[in-house]
């Protein structure tokens, strides 16, 4: 059973029902996150709906020890519903539970509807109450699976979008050494070629200096004969 007097620490101050994924404000304040990031939509300032205490940013901190606290709570209350079904007697007055107080979030018995305690309370019948819990808790597992597909379908596009940017680094780095490696291929034939090109003037050099040396030496051999004779 969740006592009274723990149920407004367990409840949301905006929308007064259980705490839906918790957080805490920079002034230790706890809203469910839909309700106080709807909240902050509709003000012109971030402020605490509670304690008005402004902020400069937006802050949740996720309150894990609230939010353990609430579904120990839930579940207590999902056991009390399936306790009244079964037993199904109020332990005070010994009639059929067949009564649920929403404020309280207990099974209750006719004899407690009419009493001060619930008279102005809103009662339903316990069998509705078990399936207003059971589509609540469906809801909350839908929406805890579409948030984790959506978790997941950002975390891939993540993946991809990183990706892509190394494999366009990579075909950027690619070209680069190709022209790097074309700008050295064409240094090395330029290298290459004027070398080549000073080897064929020195050697047609040095073939015009042979053939000058041998026709002075043919011409110094003539004489050297002519002298010989004469």
């Amino acid at each position: 059973l969740t006592p009274p007097l723990l149920e407004p620490e367990l409840s949301c101050p905006i929308c007064l029902e259980y705490f839906n994924d918790p957080v805490s404000l920079y002034c230790d304040h706890n809203f469910c996150r839909a309700c106080i990031t709807q909240y902050w939509d509709g003000s012109h300032m971030i402020s605490c709906p509670q304690c008005r205490k402004t902020f400069l940013q937006k802050n949740l901190k996720l309150n894990r020890q609230l939010r353990n606290i609430v579904e120990a709570a839930r579940g207590l209350r999902l056991q009390l519903v399936r306790e009244a079904e079964t037993e199904g007697l109020c332990g005070k007055h010994r009639e059929p539970l067949k009564l649920f107080c929403k404020e309280d979030e207990i099974p209750i018995c006719v004899v407690c509807d009419r009493s001060k305690e619930h008279r102005n309370h809103t009662v339903i019948p316990v069998e509705e109450a078990a399936e207003d819990f059971k589509r609540e808790k469906l809801l909350e597992c839908k929406v805890s699976r579409e948030k984790g597909n959506q978790e997941n379908l950002i975390e891939r596009e993540k993946i991809v979008s990183e990706f892509q940017q190394l494999r366009r680094f990579l075909d950027e780095q690619e070209q680069l050494l190709l022209a790097q490696l074309d700008n050295l291929d064409e240094g090395i034939m330029k290298i290459q070629t004027e070398n080549i090109t000073k080897l064929s003037v020195e050697i047609s050099r040095l073939s015009e200096l042979i053939s000058e040396m041998e026709g002075k030496c043919q011409k110094s051999t003539n004489e050297f004969l002519q002298v010989r004779l004469s």
